[in-house]
Order: C-alpha cells, then structure tokens, then sequence
C-alpha cells in the first residue's frame, strides 16, 4: 500500500529540552505550607479539590515554581493553568537561546532551537491563552479562543501529521495550522451565532506523525493521542458540550478514542479522513453525532480505505456504507482547505459547535444529516 500511493517513511529526530521531566521530579516532592501536591496523574476530581483548597497566592508560588506541571494538570483552574504555561514558556525560551548560541551544538540544531525559540516567545504574547505547553521533543500545545469557563458549547480542533511546536501556527498558509483553523472557526461561530457562548482549542496535544509515512498509516500514534484526547475531554471546566473537528490523522484520533469519549462529546467531525479504524458508525461506540466531510479535490480520496496487517484505517467514513452523516464542503480547496473562511465546510463546522443544526447544508443535496436531531439535542440537553 506504501508504495502504490507513494508514502515515504519519515522519522521524528528527538529534540528539545528536559525541562518536563525535571518538573515531574520536582512536583512529586513539593509541599505547599506543608501539604503534599497531589501526584501529577492523579484524578481530574482530585486536584481540583486540592486546587479549591488554596488561596490565590498559594495557587500563584505553584503555578510559578512548578508551570510544566501545573500548566498541564487537569482539574487546575483555567486562569492558574494560563498563569502557569506563561512562565514554562519563558523557561523553556530561555532554555532555546541558550542553545541557539552553544558553539558545541550543530548549526542545524542552533537554527532549530532558535526557531523554538521565537515559538516560545510568540506564544507568550498578550492575550494568549495557552491551555497546555510540554516542550519535550517535537513538543505539545493547547490554545483557547473564547471563555472557556463561561461556555455552553466548547469546540476542539484536532490536526494531523506534521503538527509540532513549530508548525503549530504559520504566517503563510495561516488557515492550514491548528492556530489559524481555531481561529477561524471561533470567529464564524460568532457570526453565525452573536453572542453564543462557545470557545475553540486548537489542541496540539498528541506526538502527530511526519510526513505520510508508516507512522501515518498506522494506529500506533493514534492511540497515545486517543488517551490524550480523552483526558482533555474529561478536564474541561464546567458541564459544557463538546465538538470534535477532527482533520486527516486527528480522524483517526478521534475514531481510536470514540469508545471512552466522556458523554458530554455529543459531535465528532471528521474531515479529509483516511478512516477511522472502524468499519461503520456503529464500530466507533459512541453516542455521539458522527458527520463527515470531505472536498472532491481531496487527494485523500487515493489513499486506500483499508486495514491490512496494521496497515491503513479503514472505511472511508463518506462512503454511505459507513454512516456517518455527511456535511457540504463546499469552496474547501484540496486537502488542507476545510477552515478557510467563507467556505461551506467552516461554516458547517460552526452551525455544529454552536448548535445550529437546522442550518446545515448537508452534503446530500437534502436534510438527511440533520432530519433526526431532536429540540433537546440542539439546545444541548442531551
């Protein structure tokens, strides 16, 4: 199958810094006015107790003595987990100076940190606000538009291959990274519907495969994402609803993590999918609404829909066999095109994350995505 749609293999080179793993060792020995932190994998319910026990200057010397820890712990306050990856973000640019200018280094690896390195500073700007930051290897990062604490409805952007630190957003091509996708999707939402209370996470939480390679074509990465996924899922604030805009790779992600999605991820979203390692909506076990789209001009309509040998994620989720309900892409261009403003594609994708199902343009030419979608289901209630 490599061969005929002409996949390369390409490897991660492993780099970055150790600054997370020197935070876990630190945080399991830490005490706050004589109290154990809870450990760093304990349940989302357990530190947001610990968490609701401090005051605001005890939650501050945490966030900024441990941020590599504290700025990816679920259960912590949204502002305290923001307050926290400002400060790993500075750590690790400092961190990525240092080695740009380190004679013993190569210069390829000087100009990669340097890149890190304005990475690092240009997500630190004002006004950001980052969800989650690890700067290990190709690194990991969340970023949020809107008031996650005050939304009813909160929309996640899974990318696939080639996301990293570095390709997390881009100047050319904006509409193409995670960065611009999100952006470009919560800006829609709020003109599709003023006022609504929604936010969007571009979510680069997961190690993607690079380049369309064997890592591509098989699970193995999907699956430490799919455990990601879920745990951002379940970490959220509040008891709002949850979308999933799953592109490329992130599909099969979201089709590895179906089964576990926390009930409140009521809309999966799959667009130019290779599969999603089931065979059928009904394989995916999860109540929630599965749509699917995909441009005609879609180069990854060649690859094939199977599952041979590890090889390959199955059916295609537009064929009619698979079931998924089937969304209007239209003015999308190619692979990469689905959030480009102006496109019938991120418009669906905004009527879907604010609750808008009557407007949808299905990709049937009819009202069969959305005919059975009951009040209680556009209002959030179910």
């Amino acid at each position: 199958m490599l061969a005929t749609t002409g996949w390369t293999t390409v490897h991660r080179p492993e780099g970055g810094t150790p600054l997370r793993a020197a935070a876990l060792a630190a945080w399991a020995q830490a005490r706050i006015d004589g109290r154990p932190v809870p450990p760093a994998d304990a349940p989302v319910r357990t530190v947001a107790r610990f968490f609701e026990g401090l005051d605001r200057a005890q939650r501050t010397r945490l966030a900024e003595g441990y941020p590599l820890v504290v700025g990816n712990l679920g259960g912590v306050p949204t502002a305290v987990r923001y307050q926290a990856n400002l400060r790993g973000l500075a750590q690790a640019e400092q961190v990525e100076n240092a080695r740009s200018h380190d004679v013993a280094l190569t210069p390829a690896d000087r100009a990669a940190a340097t890149r890190r390195a304005h990475r690092f500073a240009s997500l630190s700007e004002s006004g950001r606000q980052i969800l989650s930051f690890d700067p290990t290897g190709g690194g990991r990062v969340a970023e949020v538009f809107g008031d996650l604490d005050r939304a009813r409805r909160v929309s996640v952007v899974v990318p696939g291959v080639d996301t990293d630190l570095i390709t997390f957003e881009r100047t050319q091509r904006r509409f193409t990274a995670p960065v611009g996708m999100a952006e470009s999707l919560y800006e829609t939402q709020r003109a599709t519907a003023p006022g609504s209370r929604t936010a969007v996470i571009a979510w680069a939480g997961y190690t993607a495969p690079t380049g369309v390679g064997v890592d591509a074509a098989t699970g193995r990465m999907a699956v430490d994402g799919a455990v990601r996924l879920n745990s951002l899922a379940a970490a959220l604030p509040g008891n709002a609803s949850v979308a999933l805009f799953c592109h490329s790779y992130g599909s099969v992600v979201c089709g590895v993590a179906a089964h576990a999605l926390p009930r409140r991820v009521t809309d999966v979203v799959v667009l130019g999918s290779p599969g999603m390692r089931a065979e059928n909506v009904e394989g995916l076990r999860t109540p929630a609404r599965v749509w699917a789209t995909r441009d005609e001009d879609d180069w990854i309509a060649d690859v094939p829909h199977l599952e041979f040998g590890g090889l390959g994620h199955g059916a295609d989720p537009v064929s009619p066999e698979f079931g998924a309900r089937l969304l209007s892409s239209a003015g999308a261009r190619t692979h990469t095109g689905y959030f480009a403003p102006g496109t019938g594609s991120v418009e669906n994708f905004a009527k879907i994350g604010t609750g808008m199902f009557d407007s949808i343009v299905c990709g049937t030419g009819d009202d069969a995505c959305r005919s059975d979608i009951s009040g209680a289901e556009r209002d959030g209630r179910a």
